[in-house]
């Protein structure tokens, strides 16, 4: 794994969004679907998004904070429609795909051997998208910061994963993408890399 090295870890825990996937095009989709172009609105609710993704804990939460996300997204586009009539065009516009290069990375790292998992700020969606993409497989481990109730950097999220995976600390690396995954995985006694995965891995 580049100049890290393998050394003395077990498992690999990994964040979801710009780690191991990415969004496709949402803002092209949302303008289509709106007319319209949504650019700053997208903005103003991606902003919304991560500080609830929390509360998207089980399928009827799910669902309201979705709808909330969708009135909140017209609201800034000026959009008088109901978020109701609005909010599966909002979804179906949010299609993930992996990160490239991510893939080849979580099966290099399966072949040496290693735990793997992932923990993100995100809702419990993610299981599904991870279902939908055909890659939920290849993890041990999925935590979402709805399924512990807490977000990065909140060390605690991290000990939920460590709790499931029954690993210590100190052999775990965490790969993520900004600094609240280096805070939060480092405050847990974790080891931590910047993404990309395909730079980590040799």
């Amino acid at each position: 794994m580049g100049a890290l090295g393998l050394g003395g870890i077990d498992a690999v825990t990994i964040d979801a969004y710009g780690t191991l996937v990415e969004l496709d095009d949402p803002v092209g989709r949302l303008s289509a679907a709106l007319g319209s172009n949504a650019s700053a609105a997208w903005e103003v609710e991606a902003a919304y998004y991560r500080a609830h993704a929390v509360q998207g804990r089980d399928d009827a939460s799910l669902a309201e904070l979705r709808l909330r996300c969708t009135s909140v997204f017209l609201e800034a586009a000026g959009d008088s429609r109901d978020p109701a009539t609005f909010v599966d065009a909002f979804q179906d516009a949010l299609r993930f795909v992996p990160v490239p290069g991510a893939l080849d990375s979580v099966h290099a790292l399966r072949a040496r051997g290693l735990t793997l998992a992932v923990v993100s700020n995100w809702d419990v969606g993610l299981h599904a998208h991870l279902d939908k993409l055909g890659i939920a497989h290849l993890f041990d481990v999925v935590v979402t910061s709805a399924d512990a109730g807490v977000a990065k950097p909140d060390p605690r999220i991290f000990r939920v994963v460590l709790a499931r995976l029954g690993v210590k600390p100190e052999r775990v690396l965490h790969v993520g993408d900004n600094e609240l995954d280096e805070v939060g995985a480092r405050s847990a006694g974790m080891r931590f890399a910047y993404a990309p995965l395909a730079e980590l891995v040799a």
